[in-house]
């Protein structure tokens, strides 16, 4: 099977995880693809594959070299976004892409004018959808390529390599990938997350990200008679909203700059709920910006009366840098790897976070790679075949490298 296939075939499936569930996996249908990648993988003859009842896949790569190498591993994540449908996907290839506007269905069009990013690929196959559901390469593009390059390089002994591991997990979109990865079982020395974006991204640098949710109390009266009595959820959900500063949203800020991002609002009279997702790169301002929260209930309770408004912050996850740094020989690895592939470097800070921050947290340092998707969860997602050959050209050259990596 070739890449290409390998990839669509697994946008066949719907593995869309879930925000309000509490199981593990947050949705049943993930298990149902993780059924299907585990047989694919005994299928394909590798060894200790395996899958725990929370759908968590492990896979091995036996070395080909009697040199005393480092145990790596690659990861991905199969679950797709929330934001956007990935039940029936109907992925298409565009052939030989000419830089004009492509029609994805009738009336829907996805256009380099709106999405610039569309001309770096121009001369390249893409792979897009129909303008009705989210691709999925964020990240089954990632689960693709390290299958691909781990059957490359069991069909291609005389390329030397140690033991590799490998690893595909849910929940990744909702903030639990790697809440239930098991790092001992996995037993590397170092890894890599490939769940990067466009050709050449190689991000240590994440998001401290934290969670918060808040709980307003209202009291109900008739409007006919309220004066004096009616404390209106709604409004008092609107007023927490206006503390917020504008200019600190995702639609404002940029690279290192953090922020606040309001999910959504529920709201009656007597009651209402907001939920925000919390972001910095530096530690002090995310403590900063958890304290804001809490200070604008304060606020709030003053006014209102106490317990009036509650706020629940939880964080989850840490930027990774601060494990990273200490361990900078996987980043000179990727850096040569990419060379000797052709791949100019992106060094990036990540706007967002990966299982590799939580990962590199739990003992396991674990930077990110390129996966080729761009416009993530959303219809305008696509992903180039020859990125996505570029990643398993990567995948292939750090298993090269780190087993010499000794000498």
């Amino acid at each position: 099977m070739d890449l290409t296939e390998r990839f669509i075939n697994y946008t066949h499936f719907d593995t869309q995880s879930s925000e309000d569930s509490d199981s593990v996996p947050s949705t049943a249908k993930q298990l149902e693809f993780a059924k299907y990648l585990k047989k694919e993988l005994e299928d394909e003859n590798f060894s200790n594959v395996e899958m725990d009842d929370m759908g968590y896949i492990y896979a091995t790569l036996k070395g080909n070299t009697k040199k005393k190498t480092p145990v790596i591993g690659f990861i991905s994540h199969y679950d797709t976004s929330p934001d956007c449908s990935g039940a029936n996907i109907k992925a298409r290839i565009i052939h030989n892409y000419d830089g004009k506007d492509i029609e994805l269905s009738p009336g829907i069009i996805s256009s380099p004018e709106k999405f610039p990013e569309l001309l770096d690929h121009k001369g390249e196959d893409l792979i897009v959808t129909d303008g009705t559901t989210l691709l999925g390469a964020d990240d089954k593009a990632g689960v693709a390529e390290i299958v691909q390059a781990m059957c490359y390089l069991r069909d291609h002994d005389e390329i030397e390599h140690g033991d590799i591991r490998f690893a595909f997990n849910p929940d990744e979109e909702i903030g639990m990938g790697a809440h239930h990865f098991d790092v001992k079982k996995f037993g590397c020395d170092w890894a890599y997350t490939m769940d990067g974006g466009d050709l050449g991204d190689l991000e240590y640098e994440n998001f401290n990200a934290a969670s918060a949710k808040v709980h307003i109390k209202g009291v109900s009266v008739h409007p006919g008679s309220a004066k004096g009595k009616m404390i209106n959820a709604c409004r008092l959900a609107v007023e927490f909203q206006n503390f917020i500063p504008a200019d600190e949203t995702p639609e404002t800020t940029e690279g290192y700059e953090g922020f606040y991002h309001l999910l959504g609002i529920k709201a009656n009279v007597e009651q209402a709920q907001l939920s925000y997702i919390i972001r910095d790169h530096d530690r002090d301002r995310f403590e900063d910006r958890k304290n804001f929260i809490e200070d604008c209930a304060e606020k709030m309770n003053e006014k209102y009366g106490a317990g009036t408004v509650t706020a629940d912050i939880n964080d989850q996850y840490y930027n990774m840098k601060e494990k990273i740094e200490h361990n900078m020989h996987v980043i000179d690895i990727v850096l040569k790897a990419m060379q000797e592939a052709g791949v100019p470097p992106r060094v990036e800070p990540i706007r967002g976070g990966t299982d590799g921050a939580q990962l590199s947290f739990k003992g396991l340092p674990c930077p990110n790679i390129f996966a080729g998707g761009v416009n993530f969860h959303g219809p305008y997602e696509f992903v180039s075949v020859q990125v996505m050959q570029k990643a398993v050209d990567t995948i292939v050259k750090i298993c090269q490298i780190t087993a010499n990596y000794n000498d």
